[in-house]
């Protein structure tokens, strides 16, 4: 029987959704534990909350750069899965795990040397002394990260996402409690401060790994791929392919996470109250802009899959029901976040403390300029996600470096310090570059996907 296009409207949404809800439940799981930590950094005052924010937003940046690499995995698997190539599934996610090895191991050694770098940014030494202890401890969490991460690409590729989600709501859940009680010492345990929510973080993302390793190893379809199986054989072909897909992916995950870091150290450099102030914006936007993360996933699945039996047309639709599914969700949370901004940075300090009126100033007029920007940022990303679906990873990689780097740090730069705009000026730079960086991405899938249809 053949679909009316409304029906088959219906249905591509309806599958996206299957994907997109655990997808995103996941990634705003996850990314609850750096809101806690921030809330607790706070609390323990705004020296700890400026160098703990600094520490963290240095781990997540290199994170999320190799975790995006990671996810070239996702297309590769789709594909294969649409095609109904099981060898071929099983060789992409062995390699992948390869990969994860020697990424972790590159990162842990300049983690462990990052404080030079903090130094010659202009950040203050006892600032840069307590980032380092944070560190130092969260470089451990490296491979378990990136491994579940790969396994996680694995798995979304098969279509099965809702053990993901489970996963990472429970050991997030435990992250938070560890948080608390090693933050702050209860239970009986001593009050490790930045240690101790390094420390279960730790705990949280080695379990998070081996929990889905488990499932898989348990799991009666998932298991007959034999995932981990000969997993000393280094297939090169395969691992080059992955690298040729995956490598532009985490280029651009790089240029775009790593706007926003430089921007964290500018930050630095205008003083505590500044970095401070930037610190709750960036922490609030992280975890809503999870929503359209776990959605770019799901869109590059969805894309991948079709892509796979080479239905082009529907790729095409997949894509933009990605897209337009980010663009309202976004909408929405910046309604939100423009008519209750009192309350979001509440979370955060006491904002009727008189010795938090300058974050205060500070604070607002970042808030307006990020709510509103992050619409066009859900257009950069779920259409990102699209074009991976169809293998499109360099030149997004060149549009990334031309718009967030080229354009948007460039004005940033120039409007917060040579036009005394200060951090609002900074985060309005960068806004910039997101908002042009999203309509290049959107012409580009669109003229993909039409020739492909075609």
């Amino acid at each position: 029987m053949c679909l009316t296009p409304s029906q088959s409207l219906r249905t591509e949404f309806r599958e996206f959704l299957r994907l997109a809800i655990p997808l995103a439940s996941a990634q705003v799981a996850q990314s609850t534990t750096g809101f806690v930590d921030t809330v607790i950094m706070g609390r323990l005052g705004s020296e700890t909350l400026a160098a703990g924010g600094l520490a963290a937003i240095t781990f997540t940046a290199l994170l999320n750069i190799t975790s995006w690499v990671m996810s070239g995995v996702s297309p590769l698997v789709a594909e294969a899965y649409g095609a109904g190539n099981k060898a071929r599934v099983q060789q992409v996610a062995r390699q992948g795990l390869w990969l994860s090895l020697i990424l972790a191991i590159l990162v842990m050694f300049l983690l462990g040397n990052i404080d030079t770098l903090m130094r010659q940014f202009g950040q203050q030494e006892t600032t840069v002394a307590q980032a380092k202890t944070y560190l130092d401890i969260m470089l451990w969490g490296l491979f378990p990260a990136l491994a579940f991460a790969t396994l996680r690409s694995v798995v979304s590729g098969l279509s099965h996402a809702r053990p993901i989600m489970i996963i990472v709501v429970v050991g997030t859940l435990f992250n938070i409690v560890g948080n608390y009680v090693l933050g702050f010492g209860r239970l009986g345990f001593p009050a490790l401060g930045l240690q101790g929510l390094a420390w279960a973080s730790i705990v949280s993302l080695w379990g998070m790994f081996l929990s889905l390793v488990a499932y898989i190893l348990r799991h009666r379809q998932l298991k007959t791929y034999q995932l981990f199986e000969n997993l000393h054989l280094l297939k090169l072909q395969i691992f080059w392919e992955l690298v040729l897909i995956s490598a532009p992916i985490g280029v651009s995950a790089a240029l775009e996470t790593g706007l926003f870091t430089i921007v964290t150290y500018l930050m630095g450099a205008l003083g505590t109250e500044v970095l401070a102030a930037h610190q709750i914006v960036l922490q609030t936007i992280i975890v809503i802009f999870m929503v359209p993360l776990g959605m770019s996933f799901a869109t590059t699945v969805r894309v991948g899959q079709w892509n796979g039996q080479q239905n082009y047309a529907a790729a095409r639709q997949a894509g933009y029901v990605g897209i337009s599914s980010g663009v309202v969700f976004m909408t929405m949370m910046a309604i939100a976040l423009l008519v209750f901004p009192q309350q979001v940075i509440g979370l955060y300090i006491d904002v009727r403390a008189p010795e938090n009126a300058t974050i205060l100033t500070a604070v607002m007029p970042m808030l307006t300029i990020a709510a509103i920007a992050q619409i066009l940022d859900s257009v950069q990303k779920t259409t990102s996600g699209a074009l991976y679906g169809l293998k499109d990873t360099r030149v997004p990689m060149l549009i990334s470096f031309c718009t967030f780097w080229g354009i948007g740090l460039t004005s940033g730069y120039l409007l917060g310090f040579h036009f005394g705009l200060g951090g609002t000026g900074l985060w309005l730079g960068q806004s910039i570059g997101v908002a042009i960086a999203a309509g290049v991405f959107l012409w580009r899938f669109h003229q993909l996907s039409l020739s492909k249809s075609w």
